[in-house]
């Protein structure tokens, strides 16, 4: 009996060793497919958006417009009220993104929280808000940080994307734009 579980246990680590092993790559990776998904129509000059934080100074949400100043070279979020502006340099984007979130409504939490059976589908409801998210390090004032717009259509949200990534000369990378550092000359090697 001590045989047979011996080697019943041997085969099982074996098979486990085995199935551990690296797996070898594709000396030519594969071809991306001729279907890519077509490119989203120009973004208008402006859009309709809510700022969420993350520029320096300005901690409050804000609902206003979100205009390219191509003019400037500058991403201009302007609040309802007139005095607001928020100003990003096109130079100043390194990366910038979409994003998305299932949030629950303030409606539906007040109900969920409310002791009665019929609460439980409260708990399921969910909606979907869309973000444009911008990572920015601004040279003349030496400050970085990472700032978002809630735009509500997907659509425009891609278009609006792709349209800023063009504008800033970024590439896309997974499903993240990011712009390369420009290469430094004093690291590159002199030719003999």
């Amino acid at each position: 009996m001590k045989i047979i579980s011996t080697l019943l246990l041997l085969g099982a680590l074996l098979t486990g060793a085995y199935a551990q092993r690296p797996r070898s790559m594709d000396p030519q990776p594969a071809e991306k497919p001729a279907t890519a998904a077509p490119k989203p129509a120009p973004a208008p000059k402006t859009v309709k958006a809510k700022y969420e934080g993350g520029v320096f100074g300005y901690n409050k949400t804000m609902e206003g417009t979100l205009t390219f100043d191509d003019a400037n070279n500058r991403l201009v979020f302007k609040d309802k009220k007139p005095p607001k502006e928020i100003s990003i340099p096109y130079e100043a984007i390194t990366s910038a993104f979409s994003d998305s979130k299932k949030v629950q409504p303030a409606a539906a939490t007040v109900a969920q929280n409310v002791p009665s059976i019929y609460s439980l589908p409260a708990r399921f409801i969910k909606h979907k808000v869309r973000y444009l998210t911008l990572q920015y390090s601004d040279p003349d004032s030496n400050v970085s940080g990472i700032t978002s717009f809630k735009i509500d259509d997907k659509e425009l949200l891609e278009s609006v994307l792709v349209t800023l990534a063009e504008k800033t000369n970024m590439t896309l990378r997974g499903d993240v734009y990011v712009k390369k550092k420009p290469e430094d000359s004093s690291k590159a090697t002199p030719n003999k």
